[in-house]
């Protein structure tokens, strides 16, 4: 026992025969040791910025296999995409305003960018014009919801233009939209299912609106950190993020819908306290019906942004009776139904015939409240509404849980296969995804 520094227990019961010449034995061993252990375990504080930077390093281990496979697949895409235009020629006799341009990737601005593009630069006039023919009303671009065009403006600041501001916003919102679902999907369902299911999105039909100046990726950036906070009980932080959903696309409504009712169960359960839930029920709806009211002030009809997509754009809920009708049309070949474009619409259809499977197969899996409603209230607007039935695909688009089923089961494919799967959805996903919705069809 010489040599080692006698125990709490042993000092109290050995104290009284001990002298205080047996003291210095016991100085000179190295008692102060043990007191240098605190200052190690804080090493950190005597180097600024290494917290910040392990936490980068965490973000990047986390992260970085959803995003590196998100990225191959979406360029993969975008490459073969890119290459269909050049070959094929047709955007260089196409209006610049419908899928035309004098480079490809002009292309990527046309249809709703213009919009977008316009609302960025001069702002909105919400206005009720009347209109003899098709269409009814003038359209207008108080139908493009703020929040894109609100950060292509911020982001023209840097001197970019307006078509690169856009483009940048939605390439790096696709990633963050990515990231999203990987942070979802891998919390209730593994990492590599995770993984897989950003990877998934990249090659979804209709993303090749992920890269483009379209609001898309960032309303999914948005929706899928809005139901991840819900599922980790961040009320506050769902409440801001469905907030801002809600100035970013009218598709809001049922994510805002899923956040609500996830909060008001927690909140008569009384496991989170008041003020979380509270705020996760009040705040969200305050960002899409705020817009809705100002359209409508500023228009003189309260219902002025509903009275202008049915009439400017012929987009209105009708309980799924355009959707039946185009739907028999293309099965039948026939073109007996608006806005007819036979490629495009025969995707659509496939799609069509997947929801349902996709459907019953996330429901099977038991997905939290959020996500279930979410994907129930979104498939209930895109399928009983009329619009361009071409568009099904992009509409689509925002309902990642939808990836849930697929990524799940790919998650138990060896890697070789797993890798031939990705690589011809990538390469596919450049013609269905991106060259047929617009050029051979509306996006």
């Amino acid at each position: 026992m010489a040599g080692r520094p006698p125990t709490s227990a042993e000092s109290a019961t050995e104290s009284a025969t001990t002298t205080e010449a047996d003291l210095p034995v016991e100085a000179d061993e190295p008692a102060e040791e043990p007191a240098e252990e605190p200052a190690e375990e804080t090493a950190d504080d005597r180097e600024p910025g290494s917290a910040t930077a392990s936490g980068f390093r965490a973000a990047a281990h986390r992260f970085g296999p959803a995003l590196a496979l998100y990225g191959a697949v979406k360029l993969a895409g975008f490459a073969a995409f890119m290459w269909l235009l050049e070959t094929s020629g047709h955007y260089r006799t196409t209006d610049p305003r419908f899928g035309g341009g004098v480079h490809p990737w002009d292309v990527l601005g046309t249809w709703d960018g213009l919009w977008y593009e316009k609302v960025a630069q001069l702002g909105y006039d919400p206005q009720l014009i009347p209109e003899q023919g098709f269409f009814t009303i003038k359209q207008n671009s108080a139908a493009f919801f703020p929040m894109y065009p609100g950060l292509i403006r911020l982001v023209t600041n840097t001197g970019l233009g307006l078509y690169g501001a856009g483009m940048l916003v939605s390439i790096v919102a696709s990633f963050v939209a990515a990231a999203g679902i990987f942070a979802v999907v891998s919390r209730l369902y593994g990492h590599r299912a995770g993984v897989i299911a950003a990877g998934l999105w990249a090659a979804f039909p209709g993303s090749g609106v992920e890269w483009a100046v379209y609001s898309e990726s960032v309303f999914v950036a948005l929706a899928a950190w809005a139901c991840f906070f819900v599922i980790d009980r961040n009320w506050l932080s769902a409440a801001v993020v469905a907030f801002m959903a809600g100035l970013a696309r009218p598709s809001s409504v049922p994510l805002i819908a899923g956040v609500a009712l996830a909060a008001a169960v927690a909140l008569w359960k009384r496991r989170d306290g008041v003020v979380g839930p509270l705020t996760a029920i009040v705040l969200p709806p305050i960002g899409c019906l705020g817009y809705l009211a100002w359209v409508g002030y500023r228009m003189g009809h309260l219902d002025g942004y509903i009275t202008l997509q049915r009439g400017g754009w012929l987009h209105f809920f009708d309980w799924g009776r355009y959707t039946l009708r185009a739907a028999t049309n293309v099965l039948r070949g026939e073109t007996n139904y608006l806005f007819a474009y036979p490629t495009e619409d025969l995707i659509a259809v496939v799609v069509l015939f997947s929801l349902p499977i996709l459907l019953v197969s996330l429901m099977s899996k038991r997905p939290p409240l959020v996500l279930a409603v979410y994907t129930l209230g979104t498939l209930v607007m895109v399928l009983g509404s009329q619009q361009m039935f071409g568009t099904l695909s992009r509409f689509v688009l925002p309902i990642f849980p939808l990836l849930i089923p697929l990524a799940v089961a790919l998650a138990r494919v060896r890697l070789r296969n797993l890798a031939t799967v990705l690589g011809v959805a990538a390469l596919s996903s450049g013609w269905y995804a991106g060259y047929v919705i617009f050029q051979l069809g509306i996006p």
